[in-house]
């Protein structure tokens, strides 16, 4: 299975997602922080223990 993290920008400040997700999920996450007004979201394939 491939895990994704989140990284985008909010108030200026860049962040990573600290959890992994499914690409559904990553999705889904994408959406509330699209609508919590973050900027420059992203959806990064990672690997297991990064």
């Amino acid at each position: 299975m491939d895990i994704y993290r989140v990284k985008w920008t909010h108030g200026g400040k860049e962040r990573t997602s600290v959890v992994s997700y499914d690409l559904p999920s990553a999705n889904d996450r994408k959406t509330q922080l699209e609508a919590e007004g973050a900027t420059d979201i992203d959806i990064v394939k990672v690997k297991p223990g990064e």
